[in-house]
């Protein structure tokens, strides 16, 4: 009878960040559970919603800190795949995310194993590094789905004609954000701070509002652009209701250490409230959401070229706790990846 494998992996147990991120022993069984797959990693990024779930005091729990992996993006090879699983085979470069928030897979391990139902995985573009396609999959899922969502405020017959906001353009999210409103040929301006405003413009935004300008610059520069739609990338509400359609991935709330996404309508009843109203049509639309994992999006991938695909660092696996304090400074330019290589 098969055994299980032993793997090295990154893990988190109860709170806090960073005396929880402990390189661990897992294991992984010889054969795949039916409808899972068995992915030999090659690389995995990290976004900050990794440190907001180790800092989660839920994790304290007796039924729930228990052992969890952690990254949810991966790039890598399959190793095995169960019966039920008709679209792969030994051997396939593949990446993809695995949207368990709750650690019973991730990509910050030497082989990972999960469940297709629930994991949203394609073949690896050729073109695409292992390192460049672990960087995409969480965050151009999250732009994807806030263009999609925005679209319908999008009703100019002229595209130039047709605004969008886009805060945080130089956030890993915000970046592929501009660059899908660009490829639909709508007019963008993003915020963001001086540093990276000559970046933001390479992505093509139209027009640029540094936010640490002035508390109300922001607001200002909105207002005179007069946008059909805001994807917020950032937090907070300045310039909620300044057009027909604000979507954000952050919500409320402004502290990078706690969660964001539509789970905290739970803990923000004005966002509730929000939502509703402009869903009766009372004030502007407005909705906080997180990515949907729509394979067909996913393979838009493979039309980028290498200088779309923006990465901030890379980090060898035995750096992780590097690479983690790399992100949580605030200031990435894209991704942070983890490779697996020793």
């Amino acid at each position: 009878m098969a055994t299980d494998t032993k793997v090295k992996s990154w893990t988190h147990t109860v709170t806090p960040y960073p005396d929880t991120l402990k390189l661990t022993d897992t294991t992984v069984p010889a054969q795949p559970a039916p409808h899972h797959v068995l992915v030999k990693v090659h690389a995995a990024s990290i976004n900050p919603v990794d440190i907001q779930l180790m800092n989660l005091p839920l994790f304290n729990l007796p039924y729930m800190n228990g052992t969890k992996l952690l990254a949810r993006d991966f790039s890598g090879e399959v190793l095995a795949i169960s019966l039920e699983v008709q679209d792969f085979q030994k051997g396939d470069e593949v990446c993809g995310i695995i949207p368990d928030f709750f650690g019973g897979a991730g990509g910050l391990t030497e082989v990972s194993h999960f469940d297709l139902r629930k994991a949203c995985m394609i073949k690896k573009p050729a073109h695409l590094s292992h390192a460049q396609a672990a960087s995409l999959p969480l965050v151009f899922l999250t732009a994807r789905t806030s263009i999609d969502r925005v679209t319908g405020a999008m009703t100019n017959p002229s595209a130039p004609a047709n605004k969008l906001v886009v805060l945080g353009g130089s956030s890993s999210t915000g970046i592929y954000t501009v660059k899908l409103a660009k490829q639909r040929g709508w007019t963008v301006l993003a915020s963001c701070s001086h540093r990276n405003s000559d970046f933001v413009r390479s992505l093509g935004a139209d027009e640029i509002v540094d936010y640490t300008t002035g508390p109300g610059a922001v607001i200002d520069a909105v207002k005179a652009f007069k946008p059909d739609a805001i994807i917020d990338n950032v937090g907070g509400v300045e310039t909620v209701g300044l057009a027909k359609h604000y979507v954000t991935i952050v919500g409320d709330k402004t502290s990078r250490s706690s969660m964001g996404g539509s789970a905290i309508y739970l803990t923000h009843p004005r966002m509730v409230l929000r939502y509703f109203l402009g869903q009766w049509g009372f004030v502007s639309k407005y909705e906080c959401i997180i990515l949907e994992a729509k394979k067909e999006w996913l393979t838009e991938i493979g039309a980028f070229k290498d200088e779309d695909v923006i990465i901030d660092s890379t980090f060898p696996f035995e750096r992780t706790p590097d690479a983690f304090e790399r992100m949580n400074t605030g200031r990435c330019r894209g991704k942070v990846v983890i490779t697996m290589e020793q």
